[in-house]
């Protein structure tokens, strides 16, 4: 009979309102957790009768669907702590749980969110409070990051810092700005070599000194003009003063272009680009990169006047220097900073996206898992594609709107209110039915 559909559509409405009133507990108690994305509970009714005129009717009641709007985003709160990390925008942080680091990179399941509080533990891995390790994929010690599959993550590894590391930066290019005199290369000068000490760092952030010399040559009689000409000699002190480059240098003389260079030869050792105005040595080290200036070039060696002087000599590189802090950049490299002033990157992180975010499992701690109804996801690097940017010394807040929240509640409350009273309703009329038979 009707009457009873009705109480059924009473408890169905008790349990509607206590799975919303359940969703409201949770955006409100988690109001100030980070990174948290708020539930939503929608209601759907249930038709039995669907008949028009059939004379009478049965209530079918209400159903509860839950959803976390994983797709919306909390306020960036700024922060102290420079490994505190959120994402501005589309994707998210791919983490580990620290309990499956022992397992293989294929059996890891990885796991998603949208920030976190990281700091390194005792063995150097960037961990939160939680336990959860944030992946990246590892930069090789120039700081260059490889090219890894972007539809799986058995490539990512914990981000792991060693605190206590020391790292040198050796010098791969050197800069030469010198003057020489012009006057060396009359008749009648003394023909003296001039030398230069240009040290640079060594692989194991050991002081080397590539030694260079310049030599002039003479007319051969007093009527004869300048040859404008130099024979210059490289030599390594990490390779035992060998000699690893002699070239000849001929200046232009020219009133446009006087005292620039008007060609090289190579005599021995690495090759001179006329492009880029390099010479290309090798030192014990491995190559260098040693920069004389181009045919014309006023910024690179250069033969004015009578005065021999180092102008501008610059290099690359940095002595052994220890670790003093890490950060991640808006692309999500993890640099490492060290007290010479020396950086170097060392992991990058990617950000992880799929076609519906909302379709993602949530768990704990503010963290997704992959599911079908997601989609499958794809390794953006950050600020590219449709992601956002990974910003530093930022938390995200929390998606609650403590006072949409509340006003919800009241609605809640009356609605569970109302369909207890129909309960009530429905039990008094029962009553009344079973009191006929008196």
């Amino acid at each position: 009979m009707t009457i009873s559909s009705s109480l059924s559509a009473g408890v169905a409405g008790l349990n509607a309102n206590a799975t919303r009133l359940a969703a409201i507990s949770d955006n409100i108690a988690n109001s100030g957790t980070f990174g948290y994305k708020r539930a939503t509970v929608d209601f759907e009714s249930l038709v039995i009768t669907g008949n028009a005129g059939s004379g009478k009717y049965s209530a079918g009641g209400v159903w509860a669907t839950t959803q976390r709007l994983i797709d919306e985003h909390g306020p960036l709160i700024s922060t102290s702590n420079p490994l505190d990390i959120a994402v501005s925008g589309r994707g998210m942080l791919p983490v580990l749980q620290e309990g499956f680091l022992s397992k293989s990179p294929q059996e890891r399941p990885m796991l998603v969110t949208t920030t976190g509080s990281f700091r390194t533990d005792e063995n150097g891995y960037l961990k939160t409070e939680t336990g959860l390790m944030l992946l990246g994929w590892p930069a090789d010690a120039d700081g260059h990051v490889a090219s890894y599959p972007r539809d799986t993550a058995t490539a990512l590894e914990p981000v792991k810092v060693q605190v206590n590391q020391q790292s040198g930066d050796p010098t791969t290019e050197i800069n030469l700005g010198v003057n020489l005199p012009a006057t060396d290369t009359q008749y009648g000068a003394s023909g003296d070599t001039l030398p230069l000490s240009v040290p640079y760092f060594g692989n194991l952030g050991t002081s080397e000194t590539l030694e260079i010399s310049f030599t002039p040559t003479l007319p051969a009689a007093s009527g004869d003009p300048a040859t404008n000409t130099w024979t210059m000699t490289i030599s390594d002190s990490a390779s035992s003063g060998a000699t690893i480059g002699e070239y000849t240098l001929v200046f232009d003389d020219s009133r446009t272009n006087g005292g620039t260079l008007a060609s090289v030869t190579r005599l021995s050792g690495g090759n001179y680009d006329a492009t880029t105005g390099t010479l290309d040595l090798t030192v014990a080290g491995g190559s260098m990169s040693v920069a004389i200036g181009k045919i014309g070039d006023p910024s690179g060696l250069t033969q004015l006047s009578d005065s021999f002087a180092p102008v501008s000599i610059t290099k690359d590189g940095s002595p052994t220097g220890n670790l003093t802090s890490v950060e991640v950049d808006v692309n999500g490299y993890v640099t490492a900073t060290y007290d010479t002033g020396f950086t170097r990157t060392i992991y990058q992180v990617p950000l992880v996206d799929v076609p519906n975010p909302n379709g993602l499992i949530s768990k704990s701690n503010q963290t997704y898992q992959i599911s079908a109804e997601s989609g499958s996801y794809f390794l953006w690097d950050a600020g590219e594609g449709p992601t956002g940017e990974v910003v530093g010394f930022t938390r995200e807040g929390s998606t609650t709107d403590v006072a949409g929240e509340l006003t919800n509640l009241i609605q809640t409350q009356r609605a569970y209110s109302s369909n207890a009273k129909v309960i009530q309703t429905v039990d008094e009329m029962l009553q009344e039915t079973t009191n006929i038979k008196r």
